[in-house]
């Protein structure tokens, strides 16, 4: 530990030829491999002591539950996202139900003189009536030929189908002609031109609505490809309920392969849905309704997110939430709206059915195969009831004048039903107590970086008894922030280490939003940034895998001591690595200001010999500038780093580079040996 040593021993001495020694010795031991950080050779003007007690008696185990990832509809997260389906609109609803209406993104392939589409209320499904009527007028003989191919409609999914050579993609649809039909189904690519997969469906008696069923297995590649119903014969056709999805989704549930990887990769204890603002809705007749969503995907109506201005099919619907939360082994937390939104309220005297919906979303949720919403969910092929242990009452509505009152109705039936469930209020009870009971109250934080990482402190005095924390959504928002900057990443790394030393107050903590489609930017940052082919992660995701372990882990007593301690904040903890099951001390430590650090280490508490001299490992999340992003050009940019810590001891000299997060690993007792990872080896289970 010389490198650290000596520009401590600098900073005491004044004296002029002192100094002039300690330059000479700091570049000679800046080449040194002997001591391992990235500042090797930097003077750092800012020193620090941090007192790790790793004894029993002071240690505290912390939530199971501490931090988890929260999915709302926005950035066209789920529609265009997580959910695979690749036809956007698919049963040509979103533009209402007034005809013809507009079928964007839908477009016609020919001119007025070749086809005319148009849309109809003569759906066979009761609760989505607008069907796509197209009519050919051109034939494959006579005096009005077709063009090459024929004529129809293509669908271009959201912002190109990422269609990948040698895979295979379900392609449903219902139809009826009162003649015979001979279509020509087909991936090509943006313009049409390139053929990815072709397959004819002729058939002679589509009088009434008939499902076709055709699989496509793709001759080339292309993330910008399109879906092409076409005909070259005379007559009119009615489509509607058009989908088309991979064969290999995860567990063939739906979800998009990687994007769910990235989710899995953060171990999330819980995971928070559908919403956020999504739930509210910007008038309650847009609102998420979770009957609306479930049963078969061709009788789901859909619905306007007004919040975020798009249209969702709902084939991510309640059952695919439960089932997400399921597959990511995170304990489902569902929000459901109380009868607010933001523009309306639906009065506490007549709110009893909205209570009522939600105790038989429940039913479905936890009930028995045999029960009435229960069996729903089972024949939708998942007979055994889901692990549902938490539900939000509303999202952000605790100053609306019938939030109280609608609450307590929800409350008090949904406790008489189910008294194990653990209600969350709207209402922040971090600094005054809440006027009406909950098992846990909701806290949001969006704001510039300094006002995040000061938050840190936030819960030091929060009550410990009564409802705890839920922190269901935080982030550096604004100008600091940008598509996903270091600068954000720090502060909320910093925030989360006081989540952590407070987490006798704070159950539960996730980040927000998860998503964003690159082409639907509603905001910003996101932990993820996607599109129909590709995905990376902000700095702000890779700064949450360093708080993985945390869940069930034990929270060490550590006190900082700095000469500049506004920017700096650290936390200890002990976690048992379930790959290796080796047992190790984890340090974590966010330099939130401009100057290198030397921090001493100092650990006590520990038995005899129980601190490894090897296994340890030192990851860093920082780049050259703070406002540094990743990218589709550059995804890694800013990204963990994990390198071997060569020489461990209970008393260490480490150093802290500007504008940092670091994670120091000591391994306590040894099963295996570990070896290190980087960013590229998190990811490669996706």
């Amino acid at each position: 530990m010389l490198c650290s040593r000596n520009i401590e021993w600098c900073e005491k001495d004044m004296d002029s030829s002192r100094s002039l020694c300690c330059i000479l010795l700091l570049v000679l031991f800046g080449i040194s491999v002997q001591y391992q950080c990235s500042a090797s050779g930097i003077d750092a003007n800012e020193t620090a002591l941090l007192l790790v007690n790793a004894s029993e008696a002071s240690a505290r185990k912390m939530p199971d539950t501490l931090f988890g990832i929260f999915f709302e509809e926005i950035n066209h997260a789920g529609a265009g996202g997580l959910w695979a389906e690749l036809i956007s609109n698919r049963g040509f609803e979103s533009g209402g139900h007034n005809f013809p209406s507009s079928i964007e993104p839908w477009s016609i392939i020919g001119d007025e003189s070749s086809v005319i589409v148009s849309t109809e209320l003569s759906s066979c499904f009761d609760r989505n009536k607008v069907a796509l009527r197209v009519q050919v007028l051109c034939d494959s003989k006579g005096a009005k030929l077709c063009p090459d191919g024929g004529v129809g409609v293509y669908n271009p999914g959201f912002w190109g189908m990422n269609i990948e050579q040698g895979k295979r993609y379900k392609l449903v649809f219902y139809v009826r002609s009162q003649e015979s039909i001979n279509l020509s189904v087909g991936l090509t690519g943006s313009n049409g031109l390139k053929k990815l997969a072709t397959v004819v469906v002729v058939a002679a008696n589509v009088s009434n609505w008939t499902k076709v069923e055709v699989l496509l297995e793709a001759e080339g590649t292309d993330p910008n490809s399109r879906l092409e119903l076409r005909s070259a014969t005379k007559g009119v056709i009615w489509f509607d309920q058009v989908s088309l999805m991979p064969m290999d989704t995860y567990k063939g549930h739906g979800f998009r392969k990687d994007l769910f990887g990235m989710l899995k990769a953060l171990k999330p204890a819980f995971i928070r849905f559908p919403g956020g603002c999504f739930v509210e809705g910007g008038w309650l007749r847009n609102a998420f309704r979770w009957k609306e969503t479930i049963g078969p995907w061709e009788e789901r109506p859909g619905h306007l997110g007004d919040v975020w201005n798009y249209w969702t099919d709902d084939g991510l619907g309640h059952f695919e939430f439960l089932q997400l939360a399921e597959d990511l082994d995170a304990l489902p937390i569902w929000v459901f709206n109380n009868g607010i939104s933001h523009n309306d309220q639906v009065d506490t005297f007549h709110v009893l059915p909205l209570v009522q919906e939600i105790l038989d979303g429940l039913e479905f949720a936890r009930g028995g195969s045999d029960s009435k919403w229960g069996s729903i969910r089972a024949a939708m092929g998942h007979p055994e009831p889901f692990d549902l242990r938490y539900v939000a009452i509303g999202n952000e509505d605790c100053d609306k004048t019938q939030y109280r009152g609608n609450y307590l109705k929800f409350y008090s039936a949904i406790k008489e039903a189910y008294p194990d469930i653990k209600i969350i209020s709207n209402c922040d009870a971090s600094a005054k107590a809440l006027d009406h009971p909950a098992d846990l109250y909701d806290f949001h934080i969006y704001d510039n970086a300094s006002t995040v990482f000061s938050l840190a402190n936030h819960f030091d005095d929060a009550p410990r008894n009564g409802p705890k924390a839920f922190i269901s959504e935080y982030a550096v928002h604004g100008n600091d922030a940008g598509k996903g900057s270091l600068l954000a990443a720090l502060a909320e790394a910093g925030f989360l280490i006081g989540v952590e030393k407070n987490s006798d107050a704070v159950e539960m903590a996730s980040y927000a939003p998860l998503f964003a489609n690159n082409n639907d930017w509603m905001w910003k940052a996101d932990a993820i940034v996607f599109t129909s082919s590709q995905a990376y992660g902000t700095p702000s995701y890779w700064m949450q895998h360093l708080f993985k372990e945390s869940n069930g882990a034990t929270l060490l007593s550590s006190t900082l001591q700095a000469n500049s301690s506004d920017s700096l904040i650290a936390s200890a903890i002990t976690w048992r690595n379930e790959i290796d099951d080796n047992e190790y001390l984890r340090i974590k430590v966010v330099n939130f200001g401009s100057s290198t650090v030397a921090l001493k280490i100092s650990i006590s508490g520990l038995e005899q010999n129980s601190l490894q001299s090897f296994g340890a490992t030192k990851t860093t999340l920082t780049s050259t500038n703070v406002m540094d992003e990743n990218s589709f050009e550059d995804p890694k940019k800013v990204s963990p780093v994990e390198t071997l810590v060569k020489q461990v001891s209970e008393n260490m000299d480490v150093v802290l580079s500007p504008y940092s997060f670091t994670s120091f690993d000591l391994l306590r007792k040894s099963i295996s040996i570990r070896t290190t990872t980087t960013a590229s080896g998190l990811e490669s289970s996706f």
